[in-house]
């Protein structure tokens, strides 16, 4: 359900082709969101298959879903490597002027 709900936000929210650094920073903030909303229980690889699985068939239409499946294929690899994740800068983006000119 978690998987799911990752990529309807990360295609509800669109980068701009023109802005690659931004859809790098939605893919790794969906990853970390994934990875969190885990159970405790489950077997990381199963679960990283199946997201992948549902992840892949949206990857060529949003550059934020391509670098989520980028970082769920490389934590499947082995062996193991630490995955490249940071927080966003912080940075303003328009604030309410352009969640209105969303509308």
């Amino acid at each position: 359900m978690q998987t799911e709900k990752t990529l309807i936000q990360l295609l509800s929210h669109p980068a701009p082709r023109s802005a690659p650094a931004r859809a790098v920073e939605l893919g790794q903030l969906g990853y970390m969101q994934w990875l969190g909303a885990l159970p405790p229980a489950v077997p990381y690889g199963r679960e990283a298959a199946r997201a992948l699985a549902l992840a892949q068939p949206f990857e060529v239409a949003s550059p934020a879903v391509a670098e989520f499946c980028r970082l769920l294929r490389a934590s499947l690899m082995t062996p193991l490597s630490p995955l490249d994740l940071a927080l966003p800068r912080p940075k303003r983006r328009g604030g309410t002027r352009m969640r209105r000119l969303s509308l």
